[in-house]
């Protein structure tokens, strides 16, 4: 389509919207009565809301080619995740966004960072397929570090003018978590070019650094990042917001800081903060929600319901330039959620752009997206490993033995190992490079995980998804892992040679085919059979297992060389 004819499609849309807005034409649907945030006065309103087509057009007094009494309910604006990987639900976008539509998110904010360390740039144009044309606005941040650093053997390295041609694309709105801050202090290239490149085009910069203070903090937001999410204590989000950064308020599956953070949720803070899930398993959206949780859970700590729709909302969407989303008010889409009161905070229907996409029962059936056979076949095609076998995983040098932290993902240094010891809890484990038929296999040994017979393994291991596996045994390990391939990825629990569990993650080795609730069932089988085995039950078998492979993290780490050590930088 031309421009000229695209101006004038725009030209007629603007004025019927106008002659809807004044009252001289009827509105396409009307929500009567309507107690309304309104997020630029911090106040409850009361009037009739207009909306012709996908756009809120006037409050006041409307008539309508249909119309909702809102007498007693309160309307919102549709939910924003400021930061999610989509993958961490294990589910296709289509599953997440029927998984998380009923719950209010009418938008998220993903950085498709994991499926890019398997995929490269092929990885990001599959999700934006996979997200093209869904009830839910899925915007994307481009992954600012693939691999998260050079000690990770990934399936792809993306450079600057990798990232370069995604800019174009509407959805698209910045550069991803920033976690290589010690690159930019120093001024490396390669991650300068990159943010160069973004703030040429005007997009946002978020940043991923849970330590960085003083100077060198000032050095990282001078070079022009926006945003944290790594925030766990009011004093380090309070010093990042006074630089300017807003905080992003996290309350996922692998890491919750609301509670520590919500000294920042009143007037004085309030207004350069949001909220994002970062991660999301299954069990979390099936049992608990996804955005209406951390309100409804703000809400109970103490917060102004008023401010934490806000947080929810609108802020949101002015640190993304999402100037149509966020709020009740002409002009803006329609994205609208109403609920019963802030007090018992049910979810009556969802509107996404004046459509009805939630009932209070189900969500509206849509069609799925089409996803090119090319990048189809990619997806399904990411596991390049020779035949394994148990000498693979024999060796008689001592190596690093990590140890586990409950309830966290940072590990202990527990001295060194040449044997599995099960008295001792010591395990043996071993992570296998799976992109480029490398022959790589890093082996190393693990304590705190319990296991008692057989081994679990999975793909999911951040943030380059070779394969992880711990086990008793080399016997079981080797098989664990030649299950995984054969699965084209997944999660797997094995005992003498046999598979008690799995859950096939054919996307990528990181999502299923399958429905949230199929995945979610296989996924908590599988921890059953885990603890059956003796996993501790203060840990996720498979969550914890596979932040053991990113040595970004303290204190120790395996990669596909062996054991290394975060805090010296060197391998043991």
């Amino acid at each position: 389509m031309s421009t000229t004819k695209n101006n004038t499609y725009d030209s007629i849309e603007k004025k019927q919207i106008i002659s809807t807005a004044t009252g001289k034409i009827c509105a396409d649907l009307v929500f009567k009565h309507a107690t309304y945030v309104n997020v630029f006065s911090g106040e409850l309103c009361t009037s009739d809301i207009a909306i012709s087509g996908q756009t809120i057009v006037g409050m006041g007094s409307y008539h309508g080619l249909q119309e909702i009494d809102c007498t007693g309910k309160i309307l919102l604006p549709g939910f924003l995740d400021g930061h999610i990987h989509l993958e961490s639900s294990l589910v296709s976008p289509t599953e997440f966004a029927k998984a998380v539509i009923p719950h209010g998110t009418t938008t998220v904010v993903t950085d498709p960072h994991e499926i890019a360390n398997v995929m490269g740039t092929s990885g990001i144009s599959y999700m934006l397929e996979a997200t093209e044309g869904l009830p839910l606005d899925v915007n994307f941040m481009l992954p600012s570090c693939v691999p998260a650093t050079p000690l990770d053997e990934s399936g792809a390295v993306l450079y600057a003018e990798d990232l370069l041609p995604f800019y174009k694309e509407k959805r698209v709105l910045g550069l991803a978590e920033m976690m290589d801050y010690i690159s930019i202090l120093d001024g490396e290239n390669h991650v300068i070019d990159k943010i160069t490149d973004a703030t040429a085009f005007g997009k946002q910069i978020d940043g991923h650094a849970p330590a960085i203070s003083g100077n060198d903090l000032n050095g990282y937001v001078a070079a022009g990042i926006g945003s944290d999410h790594e925030c766990d204590s009011f004093e380090s989000a309070l010093e990042k917001l006074r630089l300017g950064q807003y905080i992003m308020i996290r309350e996922g599956t692998a890491a919750q800081n609301l509670e520590a953070l919500m000294p920042l949720l009143q007037e004085q803070y309030a207004s350069r903060c949001m909220f994002c899930t970062d991660d999301k398993h299954p069990s979390d959206l099936l049992e608990k929600g996804h955005m209406d949780y951390i309100i409804k859970k703000a809400i109970a700590l103490g917060a102004n319901p008023i401010t934490a729709i806000q947080v929810a909302t609108h802020n949101c969407a002015q640190y993304f330039k999402l100037d149509k989303k966020g709020a009740i008010a002409p002009g803006y889409d329609a994205d609208l959620v109403l609920i019963d009161s802030f007090e018992h905070f049910q979810i009556q229907s969802v509107y996404q752009k004046g459509n009805l996409v939630y009932d209070g029962n189900e969500i509206v059936p849509f069609a799925k997206p089409i996803i090119s056979q090319e990048l189809t076949n990619q997806a399904h095609d990411t596991f390049h490993v020779k035949p394994l076998t148990t000498d693979d995983f024999m060796t008689e040098n001592p190596c690093g033995i990590i140890g586990l932290v409950a309830k966290e993902i940072v590990s202990t240094n527990e001295g060194l190992a040449t044997a599995i010891d099960l008295t001792q809890d010591i395990l043996k484990v071993a992570v296998v490079e799976r992109h480029k038929m490398t022959g790589h296999i890093g082996i190393g040994y693990l304590k705190g995980y319990g296991l008692q017979s057989g081994a679990v393994a999975t793909s999911v291991a951040h943030d380059s998804h070779n394969i992880i596996v711990v086990g008793t045994n080399e016997c079981d390990m080797a098989f664990a892992v030649q299950k995984i391939i054969e699965n084209k990825g997944g999660i797997v629990v094995v005992e003498k040679e046999s598979v008690l569990a799995e859950l096939p993650l054919s996307i990528a080795g990181l999502m299923s085919e399958a429905p949230l609730s199929e995945v979610n069932a296989l996924l908590e089988a599988a921890k059953d059979k885990a603890i059956e085995l003796g996993v501790s039950k203060s840990i996720d078998p498979f969550m914890t297992l596979s932040f053991m492979s990113l040595p970004v993290i303290p204190t120790l780490r395996l990669t596909t060389k062996g054991v290394f050590d975060v805090t010296t930088q060197k391998y043991i």
